[in-house]
């Protein structure tokens, strides 16, 4: 059975940090591509970042430079660490895991706020 499961969310103030967690399980963790997408109210899912299991990265525009993804091949987990957060960085943030062409999974969420 796969589960992605998030952890690291919560409330926090413009310029500050925090560190998301994704521990991974039922499936073969290192063929996935590993990303972050998130949500904000009312608006569409966005690709936030990704990684492979070599360690290449990609990501948005809007982030770069103040978001940093990793992977832990040995504990099956994906970090996404965000600094300098800005308000509009508000959303719920998902774990992602995917084969392109082939198959993906999804975590169930975690909560993002920055607000003062």
């Amino acid at each position: 059975q796969v589960q992605l499961v998030e952890s690291g969310g919560g409330l926090v103030q413009p310029g500050g940090s925090l560190r998301l967690s994704c521990a991974a399980s039922g499936f073969i963790f290192s063929i996935y591509v590993m990303g972050w997408y998130r949500q904000a109210p009312g608006k569409q899912r966005e690709l936030v970042a990704t990684i492979t299991y070599g360690g290449m990265t990609y990501t948005t525009n809007s982030v770069k430079g103040r978001f940093t993804i990793s992977r832990d091949n040995a504990k099956n987990t994906v970090y996404l660490q965000m600094d300098s957060l800005k308000p509009e960085d508000t959303a719920v943030y998902y774990c992602n895991a995917a084969r392109p062409s082939k198959d993906n999974y999804w975590g169930q969420g975690t909560q993002v706020t920055v607000s003062s």
